[in-house]
């Protein structure tokens, strides 16, 4: 047993293990994959905070971009902190040995990213998140911080009203294991695998931590506002950064014509791109200009990407794309101590809902946000464990729903329900949404649902067993999906990332919250 267990080995995963242990807590993480594969080594762009560098800039700035960009929806008090917070999570940042680009002065270099006021996020070329994450990672083993890879969540262990641990498989062995803790904080990630390669995220961004804490007790909130990235490339969907377009980037039609000013809000830009592409342009982003001493310096890795995956050079050609997935606003609810509606059980990162995003994401804040909360969830968990009660009894390794996995005749390819989800949702629950539609893939989600008993896994194999952690996740995804379909088809407005062709302008005098849990009666929502 240890006092903080962090499920998770992403950025915020390892700011929450490490705050953890410099309170005092014993702390082991737990992760799916690998913490060097996480979704953190994607994120490109840079991380805000209001240095003022490269111009003019203050936290009120910063404060003021973050909530116009959450259109209404984002806690003022939440935002504040996030922003305030900021300076200090970059000066920790830097002080532990982030290799951050400089200026001429040697000061730490920023760039102007979507929907800022000022240059603000800071970066190293193109490998922002992946620099930060390989020196977390350098730091935890530093600090004996233990990491347990390859163990998948099954289910958070709720004795009372209280968190004490959780129940993994672990799919090396494909033994079931227990671990017990005092707290237990999700940094599982967000959910955009719900489309598949219509996304830039990782495989296995799946919705784990999601499903389980609500199985455990917790909420989700605002599950339907999900981020498409105006750019992705058009045949892979892997992210071009926006720090192309706040470099200067131009986004071209087939006429070869700007049609939006690059630099707006990603969902302004995204559905510009979407109206272009449904009226059969295809759109292209021409970083040609800013030449290739200057590409090869700041974004070698948009480079590489092009050249590998598109067979594209954007030295000399524009870079074919298109919208996607990228990120998802909602999450766990948490209060602003990080802990969910369970006691003992925090979320952090991705899977939280901190209520500041709101319904738009501004770009270069979900690497903030992964320090500033990943590390207040950790002191706040060492807390919590630390004045606990009673050391809670182990449970039992037993995992029924695994047995339950198995079909030696499944009369239904879950994978192929997998791709048919994937792309019912780009199309219907994506970036242009209508009610019907809405409904329609409500309906096909919830007939996916009463279809898993013929569904199943023949494989009963133990070891490595993908055939099972496969359906296991596809099973999260189908609770994830009937949140935000569900949630979508109730949100009667359209703001920011959420846009209702039925309902095409924003009120503010609907600026709610949604709030889900699924019971055993089905998914009831309330709005607050």
């Amino acid at each position: 047993m240890v006092d903080v267990l962090v499920v998770g080995g992403g950025g915020a995963g390892m700011a929450a293990a490490l705050s953890a242990k410099e309170a005092g807590a014993s702390v082991a993480v737990l992760g799916k994959s690998y913490p060097t594969r996480s979704q953190t080594c994607m994120a490109q762009g840079g991380i805000n905070a209001a240095l003022g560098h490269a111009g003019d800039d203050s936290v009120e700035m910063h404060i003021a971009d973050t909530l116009k960009s959450a259109q209404g929806l984002a806690d003022e008090a939440a935002v504040a902190a996030l922003c305030s917070e900021g300076i200090d999570a970059l000066q920790w940042l830097d002080a532990i040995g982030v290799p951050f680009s400089r200026n001429d002065d040697a000061q730490i270099a920023q760039r102007r990213l979507g929907g800022a006021s000022a240059p603000r996020a800071c970066y190293a070329q193109d490998y922002s998140g992946l620099k930060i994450l390989h020196t977390l990672y350098d730091q935890c083993n530093r600090a004996g911080i233990p990491f347990y890879n390859e163990r998948f969540l099954l289910d958070i262990i709720v004795e009372g009203d209280r968190a004490c641990g959780v129940k993994v498989l672990d799919i090396r062995s494909g033994a079931v294991e227990v671990y017990m803790a005092g707290a237990v904080i999700l940094a599982t990630g967000g959910y955009s695998k719900l489309y598949g390669r219509h996304s830039t995220n990782a495989a296995g961004s799946s919705g784990d931590g999601h499903a389980a804490a609500l199985r455990a007790g917790a909420r989700l909130s605002d599950m339907e506002f999900v981020q498409f990235h105006p750019t992705g490339l058009a045949g892979s969907s892997i992210l071009i950064s926006e720090s192309a377009r706040g470099a200067g980037g131009y986004l071209l039609n087939g006429k070869g014509e700007r049609f939006i000013d690059e630099c707006l809000p990603r969902d302004r830009v995204a559905r510009a791109i979407h109206d272009q592409i449904m009226a059969g342009e295809r759109v292209t982003l021409d970083i040609r200009h800013l030449g290739e001493a200057f590409i090869d310096g700041e974004l070698p890795q948009e480079r590489k990407l092009a050249q590998r995956y598109e067979g594209v050079d954007p030295v000399y050609e524009p870079i074919p794309i298109k919208p996607v997935a990228h990120y998802t606003m909602g999450g766990i609810e948490v209060g602003a101590d990080s802990q969910t509606a369970v006691t003992g059980l925090f979320a952090a990162g991705e899977c939280a809902n901190h209520r500041v995003h709101g319904a738009n994401r501004l770009g270069g804040n979900s690497l903030l946000e992964l320090i500033v909360f990943g590390r207040q969830a950790g002191a706040n968990a060492a807390a919590v464990a630390k004045s606990g009660s009673a050391e809670a009894q182990p449970a039992t390794a037993e995992a029924p729903e695994l047995e339950a996995c198995f079909n030696d005749a499944p009369e239904v390819d879950f994978y192929a329900r997998r791709d048919t989800l994937a792309t019912l949702f780009y199309e219907q629950v994506g970036l242009v949404r209508d009610a019907e539609r809405l409904r329609s893939a409500l309906d096909a989600v919830k007939a996916m649902q009463t279809e898993l008993p013929k569904m199943g896994v023949v494989d009963r194999n133990g070891a490595y067993n993908t055939n099972r952690t496969d359906f296991l996740e596809f099973v999260n995804l189908l609770t994830v999906a009937e949140a935000v379909a569900e949630g979508a088809l109730r949100r009667e407005e359209s703001r920011g990332a959420h846009y209702r062709s039925d309902f095409p302008e924003a009120d503010a005098a609907l600026a709610v919250h949604s709030l889900s849990c699924i019971k055993e009666e089905g998914l009831c929502f309330d709005f607050q």
